[in-house]
């Protein structure tokens, strides 16, 4: 296992949350979520009613901060059912990596949270490296996905794949773009 440090948060793994702590993450989801609704063009955030069937689909392994007074101070999903990710296409990963498929060894990697004032603290690296152990006990295949924003202003891809290269031996690769133009009209066309 991963050192992660003295004063660690406590790292459960669970399928299905109960109502408060749905509750306390929904909350925590939107205050660290809410600005890339004008940050990116493709809506990143779950509706609530969406993020309470995410909660609660056993499917989805809710990867679980607690600080020792039992508070949540963060949260990643991850599922191998890729049905689960609307946004994805399993067939993609199938085609892709049949190899892992055949073995149910694909993931995808939802969203991880971290409660603001926990940010500078090891709650991030702890549930990261939790999940990467178990991506390398079974030579899995991960994805993840990051807006513009995020990427480029906030660089979490890099930062990622630094922490990623940190805690395993792992090859990391940008697979696919997705491009979203906007048109702005102001009139007919100028006449020459």
């Amino acid at each position: 296992m991963a050192d992660r440090g003295a004063g660690s948060p406590a790292i459960t793994v669970e399928t299905e949350l109960d109502e408060s702590t749905v509750a306390a993450y929904w909350k925590l989801y939107r205050e660290t979520f809410a600005e890339l609704e004008t940050r990116a063009m493709a809506r990143h955030l779950l509706h609530e009613h969406e993020f309470v069937e995410e909660m609660t689909d056993p499917r989805v392994m809710k990867y679980v901060a607690r600080n020792a007074d039992g508070e949540v101070v963060g949260l990643s999903t991850l599922t191998r059912d890729l049905e689960t990710v609307p946004w994805i296409s399993p067939g993609w990963w199938a085609h892709h990596y049949p190899e892992h498929t055949a073995r149910n060894a694909v993931y995808y990697l939802g969203f991880t949270l971290v409660r603001q004032d926990q940010r500078q603290t090891s709650v991030m690296w702890a549930m990261i490296s939790t999940i990467v152990e178990m991506l390398v006990a079974e030579k899995a295949v991960c994805g993840y996905d990051y807006c513009k924003f995020n990427n480029e202003v906030l660089r979490l891809g890099p930062g990622t794949e630094a922490l990623l290269h940190r805690i395993a031996d792992v090859e990391v690769e940008a697979t696919d773009t997705q491009t979203y133009y906007t048109a702005l009209f102001s009139g007919p066309p100028r006449s020459s």
